[in-house]
């Protein structure tokens, strides 16, 4: 597949069918115009239909990954010529929803994203962090759910999907409500991030390293497993079970359990898996 010609955003091939993505406007700390926001959601369209792409890293160029919403931008938000109040609702309605869905489609892309931040990781950034698989941070992040301190509530995924990622919903309430920086240290410790690296050129290392690892496994297997996991986060445990045996109906079918399991026996490495 050839990417579109992104202005904000850098999508570098790695080869076996690893593909990073950074966001890349350095010079505003990565901060998020419209433009630069839809860019991500068509990004994750396009990976997810790639049959070449099994594995997506998200990072920021320059010295922070993500400083948030640009607040010129955000003043933009709802603008209308038109006086009538219910109209000027609608429009920031169809807004919302429309950036909100750019974010759904980093979480419902077939493919894992991992995702690595350092430095600034402000407002949207954890909006935007919230909606990968798998985060890693540096010991340097500097986090916030930051949305209280511009007068709002946020309202693209943190306040939503950070309650099905960390289980403690005092510590979320604290962070959310006052508008907080916090470390990458006790994100770790409440479990919003899974490893915490001294240096960003050993993160990089660390989330390379994963994505390989992952794009070797059956992609049946893996992009099977994090659609399960997404729908049992928001479905009891029965209709989950339900999903996974309805899923496994027919994919258990692939070649890829007995080239899997031959190699697991004997002790082998995994064989190359047909594209999917």
């Amino acid at each position: 597949m050839v990417y579109s010609a992104f202005k904000y955003l850098d999508v570098e091939n790695l080869g076996d069918y690893v593909y990073r993505v950074s966001l890349n406007r350095p010079d505003k700390y990565n901060a998020l115009n419209f433009e630069f926001w839809r860019e991500i959601g068509l990004v994750f369209k396009q990976f997810d239909e790639d049959e070449n792409c099994r594995v997506v890293i998200l990072e920021g160029n320059g010295k922070h990954f993500c400083a948030g919403l640009d607040l010129m931008a955000a003043s933009q938000i709802g603008a209308s010529d038109d006086d009538d109040g219910a109209r000027k609702a609608r429009k920031l309605l169809r807004e919302i929803q429309r950036m909100q869905q750019d974010f759904t489609n980093v979480q419902k892309c077939l493919k894992p994203v991992l995702v690595g931040m350092h430095g600034f990781s402000l407002g949207a950034a954890i909006d935007l962090a919230s909606a990968c698989d798998v985060r890693y941070a540096t010991r340097d992040a500097v986090l916030s759910v930051k949305e209280v301190d511009i007068g709002m509530a946020a309202d693209i995924g943190s306040l939503n999907r950070l309650p099905k990622i960390v289980g403690n919903m005092s510590w979320i309430k604290e962070i959310s409500m006052t508008a907080r920086h916090f470390s990458a240290d006790e994100a770790k410790e409440y479990g919003l991030v899974s490893k915490v690296f001294e240096t960003r050129d050993e993160m990089r290392q660390g989330l390379l390293e994963l994505a390989k690892l992952l794009a070797t496994k059956s992609p049946v297997a893996v992009q099977g497993t994090k659609g399960v996991l997404n729908y049992s986060m928001d479905h009891s445990i029965e209709d989950s079970l339900n999903y996974v045996a309805t899923w496994n109906m027919s994919q258990l079918a692939t070649d890829d359990v007995q080239l899997s399991a031959l190699a697991s026996l004997t002790k082998q490495p995994l064989p190359p898996f047909s594209k999917l």
